[in-house]
């Protein structure tokens, strides 16, 4: 009997060593990135995205920043290379820096191009939080939730499981819906609005 339950553990940690590495986590958090330039690995497709070091960083020296100052309804976006997931746990680490028209951002998962995505972004001026898929650069929001904004640095997490999605604020669920839309797998990446500048630190993510 002890022998059956020694086996039955083996097999079971054995499984969940199998699984996680199936789904390892990966982290970015831009020290090892040249400031000025845009990491490796992250396209620049709208915006202007370079590292930059910031004294308040989360993890020091460095962290990625959104630059330009674009008007009207324009979507800055950076999507990572080497990225392709369907479910996943993504988070950020956002400190809102500038912008008159818009503050803030967010996080992009199965993005099939700059175009076709969804997006979970905070709105600083607005003290909102939303889900939003984007179809053919028109935005579509899926969920909103008021949230009073504090200054400095917050985190934004993201789960998705078939089309499941949920939505943290500073670990608190503040978003719950459910959208078919992109049903496939597809790229994670960055995401602020028209003239927010923004920082972000220690992205992380996980998924299969």
């Amino acid at each position: 009997m002890m022998l059956i339950k020694i086996i039955v553990a083996v097999g079971v940690a054995l499984l969940a060593a199998g699984l996680a590495a199936q789904n390892p986590e990966k982290m970015w958090n831009f020290d090892s990135g040249k400031t000025g330039n845009i990491p490796e690995g992250f396209t620049n497709e709208v915006g202007e995205w370079k590292v930059v070091a910031d004294p308040t960083a989360p993890s020091k020296p460095n962290v990625l920043e959104q630059l330009a100052k674009n008007s009207g309804s324009t979507f800055n976006v950076t999507l990572i290379l080497d990225t392709n997931h369907k479910d996943v746990d993504i988070s950020v680490k956002m400190k809102a820096v500038a912008g008159k028209e818009d503050q803030g951002g967010g996080l992009i998962w199965r993005a099939r191009d700059a175009k076709n995505y969804y997006v979970a972004r905070y709105n600083p001026l607005e003290d909102n939080y939303r889900i939003y898929k984007v179809e053919n650069r028109r935005r579509i929001q899926l969920q909103s939730a008021d949230i009073k904004h504090g200054n400095g640095w917050h985190t934004l997490r993201v789960t998705m499981e078939g089309d499941h999605i949920q939505c943290y604020y500073d670990g608190k669920k503040y978003l719950d819906v459910k959208d078919s839309t992109f049903q496939g797998p597809g790229k994670i990446g960055l995401w602020t609005k028209a003239d927010a500048q923004t920082h972000f630190d220690d992205l992380k993510a996980s998924g299969k």
